[in-house]
């Protein structure tokens, strides 16, 4: 096994890509999460009420020698609406931002790279933004690998299940 790379990428609500990773080949850890904001150590109430200036995020953690990097932000960008402005569907403020957080300048380059390339699958410009990583908080237990705790509730059937099943089909190589 190669040395594993951690990304850490905000695309809406987390729960959404969490699903996504937790069933991509490769990965190997998924941690729900926020960063991007001035409030020390701040909870899920916070981070939604949009005062924080928190992200919702998640730390994807993955062995590139058995997934590219290119599929872990393929499915980043395929798992949300990177043209979309501080919203994803009826998740609206700078808290559902996209964002990519880089920790250093060769990310962040990868990181411009990934949105370039990107850009040619939608007719919309991308928004996503690009911030450096400062802290990085772990969302509440509730939060962590939430879909399949959760799978059964309306959410999971009306939002993650569709999101799954396009991240399946573009991706079917790569996530079961």
């Amino acid at each position: 096994m190669s040395e594993l790379r951690t990304l850490t990428l905000g695309a809406g609500c987390f729960w959404c890509l969490d699903a996504v990773y937790q069933r991509t080949t490769g990965v190997t850890s998924v941690i729900s999460g926020y960063t991007g904001g001035h409030t020390p150590n701040p909870h899920y109430r916070e981070v939604c009420s949009g005062t924080s200036g928190h992200a919702e995020a998640l730390q994807v953690t993955f062995d590139p020698e058995t997934v590219p990097e290119s599929v872990i932000l393929g499915l980043f960008f395929t798992g949300h609406d990177p043209t979309s402005l501080n919203a994803q569907g009826y998740d609206v403020g700078t808290q559902y931002r996209s964002a990519m957080f880089y920790a250093d300048e060769e990310e962040k380059a990868r990181f411009e790279a990934a949105i370039a390339e990107a850009q040619e699958l939608f007719d919309a410009p991308i928004v996503t933004t690009l911030e450096p990583l400062g802290v990085f908080h772990n969302a509440e237990a509730v939060h962590q690998d939430f879909y399949t705790e959760n799978r059964n509730s309306g959410y999971c059937r009306v939002i993650i299940d569709p999101k799954l099943s396009h991240a399946r089909e573009a991706f079917a190589d790569w996530v079961s």
